[in-house]
């Protein structure tokens, strides 16, 4: 039997469904393992690392890295909200490294 307040909740926001909600005080490093988007996420890092002239040692990647997961934390700072589940979250990055990318692959400016 669907608990009473269940009409108000979609599916994927219900205590219990499919989509489990995220919980707070996560790092960034753990939500990015926890919706499974690291590799799409090192796809944008090779990208950025491409368009500024390739690989050139540690610090070439670490001053691409840093700036996008500066980036990619204020999103979902800005994004999330409580009783948010993991797939949305995980649409969330989704969204925001596919756009990313597009804006790279376009050659468009933020």
């Amino acid at each position: 039997m669907p608990h009473p307040d269940d009409s108000c909740n979609p599916p994927g926001d219900r205590p219990g469904a499919e989509d489990p909600v995220i919980p707070a005080g996560l790092t960034l490093e753990n939500i990015i393992d926890l919706t499974g988007e690291f590799e799409h996420l090192n796809e944008l890092v090779l990208l950025q690392l491409e368009k500024d002239g390739g690989f050139t040692g540690p610090e070439s990647y670490f001053n691409v890295v840093h700036p996008l997961l500066d980036l990619l934390e204020v999103e979902i700072r800005i994004r999330f909200h409580t009783g948010m589940g993991k797939q949305q979250m995980k649409l969330l990055i989704q969204d925001w490294i596919d756009e990313e990318i597009s804006v790279l692959k376009s050659g468009r400016k933020r």
